[in-house]
């Protein structure tokens, strides 16, 4: 079993930063899907009681209307989206889209325990269908997380390796 881990940890799925490049290639997905959705009326009409009720985002309907807050926050996941798609090449970037990323699912995760009927009539833990669907964005902040550690710590690596290293002398004529 041993030198099956070993074999396992020297393979490049556990080496290379697939890892890494997945998760960001999955929330640039999900912010580009989830923002499409809500340009559309039948998805600000669902909306509402997530707005409504959300600790950060309740004066979003009132401010904006039904139809704008739901522009805004597709606008929002497609900025942070195309954020993150940038932070493939461009690390600063790339940490901006995953603070915005982050913000979202707090955002989000903290609708929860504010949802009207978001506890199944036997109540807690037992969710309802919003609830249920909301929960899925614990494991989005995680990710959003991990992207905004992995981006420092490697912006952070590019920068110190940059600094070590020797100038270079240009020699003229």
């Amino acid at each position: 079993m041993n030198s099956l881990i070993k074999l396992a940890a020297r393979s490049p799925l556990v080496t290379s930063d697939l890892d890494y490049h997945l998760m960001r290639a999955a929330m640039v997905l999900i912010f580009a899907l989830f923002g499409y959705q809500k340009w559309f009326d039948y998805e600000a009409q669902v909306l509402i009681p997530f707005i409504s009720n959300g600790p950060f985002i309740f004066w979003l309907e009132p401010l904006l209307g039904v139809h704008g807050a739901s522009y805004f926050l597709g606008f929002s996941e497609w900025l942070f989206g195309a954020l993150l798609f940038a932070g493939f090449w461009n690390k600063p970037l790339g940490i901006l889209g995953a603070i915005g990323s982050t913000g979202t699912f707090v955002m989000t995760v903290t609708i929860i325990p504010f949802m009207p009927n978001g506890w199944a009539a036997v109540g807690f833990p037992a969710m309802a269908i919003n609830n249920a669907f909301l929960l899925k964005d614990v494991v989005l902040l995680a990710v959003s997380l991990y992207l905004v550690k992995q981006d420092l710590v490697r912006m952070a690596r590019a920068t110190s390796a940059s600094a070590e290293a020797p100038l270079k002398r240009v020699k003229f004529g």
